[in-house]
């Protein structure tokens, strides 16, 4: 596939580097919403001919993510978000009184996969796996965490401040062994890691989305439920297409993936992700990692040669994703976004607990000369 993208990643031209939040569409993703779209209308919404129409567009998409992930098909629900996904598990997991659930680093975690466990409190107790300064955790103070009354660990696999990738391999041996329910939030890992196979993780549960790396559009996010873990979470919603009535009165839920699915409609968006999953396969999985952590390490490299400058997240290139958080000493993060986005750079404020930074987060379709633009307006700070 050609490595140009200015006509293929529309930015209006703008330095787009915000892609750990929401990534630019692709104009295959754009034009097949609108083909879907056009062709819908033109069938007739609910008609006859629209229900097969609409079956295939979700098997086509369920396929290919599937592909992606290294599972079966029905072992993805569509969702629409990476917070529906953790809602999912957290809200449907039968935990009892006794129970614990072990999160990491409390507030260093993003709020989607920290708020919904922080509720369960109430009624458990949440254990907090520490960390250091980039979000690493020792794997002998999780051990050391896990008691028999231990029903679930919730990780992300990577972190949305530092970018550092966390050992999620290592912890599904560990829980696989003890049989203790485990769950990932790979939002900032699906599409830019590189070839993934769930399998390996050896998780129940995973959420992530279509918006991020994925480069899908928004609101669109995909559950994995192993399916040998789906009588673990009752659903959190019921439906006609989740569930029959059998003796006029009593209810059975379906299989996955309908089991998880009702009221789902965001058909459109399904098109535009199977274009944009589409498009990331046919650059390859492994050149996409190559080549934003190639940018990535042009980024840290020249920001490390700036004077102020504070860097965050592990040296290491194996230990991070093309995430790049930075703070300028006696600057505030929002101030730089403010300056930068009107040279049309854009960048993101986000936060290690309390202390906020600025995050860049570039992605495959980026290139080395945006890099250096947005060196030189910083330097220029």
């Amino acid at each position: 596939m050609n490595s140009d993208f200015s006509n293929d990643f529309p930015t209006g031209g703008k330095i787009y580097l915000n892609n750990a939040s929401v990534s630019i569409n692709p104009l295959d993703c754009i034009n097949s919403m609108h083909d879907f779209l056009v062709s819908y209308n033109a069938l007739g919404p609910d008609s006859l001919e629209s229900q097969p129409f609409v079956t295939n567009q979700l098997r086509n998409t369920r396929k290919i993510i599937s592909q992606i992930i290294k599972c079966q098909p029905e072992e993805i629900i569509f969702t629409q978000s990476t917070t529906d996904g953790v809602n999912a598990v957290a809200n449907g997991m039968n935990f009892q009184p006794s129970s614990n659930l072990i999160i990491r680093g409390l507030s260093h975690e993003h709020h989607a996969n920290y708020y919904p466990w922080l509720r369960l409190s109430k009624k458990l107790e949440i254990k907090n796996l520490k960390v250091d300064k980039n979000g690493f955790f020792q794997i002998n103070e999780l051990k050391h965490l896990i008691d028999n009354n231990t029903s679930l660990v919730a990780l992300s696999h990577a972190l949305y401040n530092t970018g550092a990738i966390l050992p999620v391999e290592e912890v599904g041996e560990i829980l696989d062994k003890q049989n203790i329910p485990y769950f990932l939030d790979t939002a900032q890992t699906i599409g830019c890691i590189g070839d993934f196979d769930v399998s390996k993780t050896k998780c129940n549960f995973m959420s992530f989305n279509g918006s991020k790396w994925l480069c899908g559009p928004m609101g669109t996010g995909l559950f994995y439920c192993r399916k040998d873990s789906t009588q673990l979470l009752e659903p959190m919603n019921i439906g006609g297409e989740s569930a029959m009535i059998y003796d006029e009165t009593k209810l059975a839920f379906k299989d996955i993936p309908d089991r998880f699915q009702t009221g789902f409609r965001n058909y459109v968006g399904m098109a535009g992700l199977e274009a944009s999953a589409k498009y990331l396969i046919g650059f390859g999985m492994e050149n996409i990692r190559k080549k934003v952590m190639k940018l990535a390490n042009q980024l840290r490299t020249e920001l490390s040669k700036i004077p102020n400058v504070i860097l965050y997240g592990p040296n290491e290139t194996e230990q991070r994703t093309s995430i790049v958080s930075f703070n300028i000493k006696n600057q505030e993060p929002s101030v730089i976004i403010e300056k930068l986005e009107k040279k049309n750079i854009i960048l993101a404020v986000r936060e290690i607990s309390a202390e906020k930074l600025v995050r860049a987060s570039p992605h495959f379709f980026n290139s080395e000369e945006q890099i250096e633009i947005l060196l030189n307006e910083l330097r220029k700070l």
